[in-house]
């Protein structure tokens, strides 16, 4: 029923939204504007419902601003513009597959202490055993990747074994390209966890979030493809 005249009451009932919602998503652009009563009320389409349903539709893969951007960009006619969001997210996507591939590799190949380091270390050691200068597990420091204490008596920074696997993290990752930045969230993660142990969980939810993620885009796809084509056939 193309020429159906909906209220925003109907639209927002089918979501659970308030009127209020409805008129606020028009204003921002993701709907397309209504139409008019000769008292001044707003009525929508069916291409109006479409469309929320198409946002809503969006934000679980995209969030909130990324689907807001893409329906004003369909609202605006800029039909590309929507599409370069949709693939940076999709790339975005790839990206955090990537560090999660990269966080895996790195855990399995990183060597359980041997029995004569399980006690404490210091930058010197560590570094030949890393195979780098203590400036950079200095700097490592600085960027929040290893949190050494310092010895009471000398001033010497002392790693513990925890600090130790947190080096060898970051310096497989390292390897792998990632820069400080990427690293540092990633580390928090292991100590929030409390070790690497408790990390394969997190790890299994991670990838749960990933896949979750990329099967709500393309829940949100079909959906803005729906409002698409309703919209480009209409006369």
């Amino acid at each position: 029923m193309p020429g159906a005249r909906l209220r925003p009451v109907d639209l927002a009932r089918e979501h659970g939204l308030s009127t209020q919602a409805v008129r606020n998503y028009e204003e921002a652009g993701i709907l397309p504007p209504s139409g008019r009563t000769p008292h001044g009320y707003r009525t929508y389409t069916p291409l109006h419902a479409q469309a929320l349903r198409a946002f809503l539709a969006l934000i679980p893969g995209h969030g909130h601003r990324t689907a807001t951007s893409i329906m004003r960009a369909v609202t605006e006619d800029t039909v590309e513009e929507a599409l370069r969001l949709i693939d940076e997210s999709h790339a975005q996507l790839l990206d955090d597959r990537r560090t999660l591939l990269a966080v895996e590799r790195a855990l399995r190949d990183l060597e359980p202490p041997e029995p004569e380091t399980a006690g404490v270390t210091f930058i010197g050691p560590l570094a030949r055993r890393l195979g780098i200068r203590p400036a950079t597990l200095r700097k490592w420091e600085r960027a929040g990747l290893v949190r050494p204490d310092r010895d009471r008596r000398t001033g010497y920074r002392v790693y513990t074994p925890a600090d130790v696997r947190d080096a060898l993290l970051a310096h497989q990752l390292r390897r792998g390209g990632y820069l400080l930045e990427q690293i540092a969230p990633l580390l928090a993660q292991v100590r929030a966890a409390g070790g690497l142990a408790p990390l394969e969980t997190a790890l299994h939810d991670w990838h749960g979030r990933l896949s979750a993620r990329g099967r709500a885009m393309l829940t949100g796809a079909a959906a803005l493809d729906t409002y698409l084509t309703d919209r480009d056939g209409l006369p």
